[in-house]
């Protein structure tokens, strides 16, 4: 199952304690303080990675905690410090502290890390205390606490290109046809269920990622359906294609570009501000070419030249990818 937004403890490790010990050696009467510090408490990090997509390996597992720093010892010898605990998430997760709501970082790029709860401070031994006038302290640092965290981890899926439209419109074929992606394909609403994101191939060095998220109807914004929960995924893409059926007859392309537009609307004026094309779908199927005519139409209201595909057959989808690539290098150059 697909999970995108959970709640995680974490917990850096104390610092071990600095030592009270003295010289002990043959012929040498004061052979003063040499109390070593202790080590340090290891800290937990953040790691985005782009082997993830889902937060699902954190289902089960919610506390992380870093290890204690040893105490010090004599011999000035320093406790080693705690190990580290790094934890991996699906690039694109925004860190939140739970409590607060504040954001501690937005995980987006592969490799990049951040600290999230940083590792107590050890503490001094009594060799740091002596002076002229104290030559043999007793005194001693005990080690400082780690950070403590409860963290609220979002992902929102990094595309280039988001699908939206009503349940069957074609979305899953489309990634399915111009992709490796395989996403489940059947002849009943909701098919999706979860995101599921396509690397279009365009030249040997070219490409975009393409997401497909489920299908949204009318009253989405208000929770039907599967409401607008996916929707945060398509946020961070650089344009949208609104797939349209054209075989359905129970749907008029204005009311699929009405009801469409107005969940993206109610959902977040960023997502209805991103640039946005008519795809139509399902060109093979087609029963009623008087759909076809009001699709042109609306096309040309919005200054967009019509598209026609048909994942099936694979008319138009040449077209379709080389136009998605030359809108997004024209997106680059804004």
């Amino acid at each position: 199952m697909f999970l995108d937004h959970i709640q995680i403890n974490v917990a850096a490790g104390k610092g071990g304690a600095g030592a009270v010990s003295f010289r002990r050696e043959k012929f040498i009467e004061f052979g003063g303080p040499d109390g070593g510090d202790g080590g340090e408490g290891g800290s937990v990090y953040l790691r985005a990675t782009g082997s993830l997509n889902t937060l699902n390996p954190y289902r089960n597992k919610r506390e992380f905690i870093a290890g204690r720093g040893k105490n010090g010892q004599g011999a000035l010898c320093t406790g080693k410090s705690g190990a580290d605990v790094t934890i991996d998430v699906p690039m694109g997760t925004i860190v939140r502290d739970a409590d607060t709501g504040e954001v501690l970082a937005e995980m987006l790029e592969d490799g990049a890390s951040v600290r999230v709860a940083r590792g107590g401070r050890g503490g001094l031994g009594n060799d740091r205390f002596k002076s002229p006038t104290n030559r043999a302290p007793r005194k001693a640092q005990p080690g400082e606490p780690g950070e403590e965290r409860r963290l609220d981890l979002e992902l929102k899926l990094i595309a280039d290109v988001g699908l939206v439209g009503f349940p069957n419109a074609g979305k899953s074929t489309l990634v399915s046809r111009v992709s490796a992606a395989r996403p489940k394909i059947a002849d009943y609403p909701f098919t999706t269920l979860e995101p599921q994101l396509g690397v279009v191939p365009v030249t040997e060095l070219d490409s975009f990622v393409m997401a497909d998220i489920p299908g949204l109807i009318e009253g989405a914004a208000g929770g039907a359906g599967l409401g607008t929960r996916f929707l945060r995924h398509i946020e961070r893409t650089r344009m949208l294609l609104h797939l349209v059926d054209l075989s359905d007859p129970t749907q008029s392309p204005e009311d699929s570009a009405r009801v469409i537009e107005g969940e993206l609307a109610a959902f977040s004026e960023v997502l209805y501000a991103k640039p946005r094309r008519l795809v139509a779908t399902k060109l093979d199927a087609i029963q009623d070419e008087g759909a076809r005519s009001v699709f042109e139409g609306l096309c040309r209201d919005r200054g967009q030249e019509p598209i026609f595909i048909s994942a099936v057959t694979g008319e138009g989808l040449r077209e379709l990818i080389f136009g998605v690539h030359a809108a997004l290098g024209t997106e680059d150059e804004r």
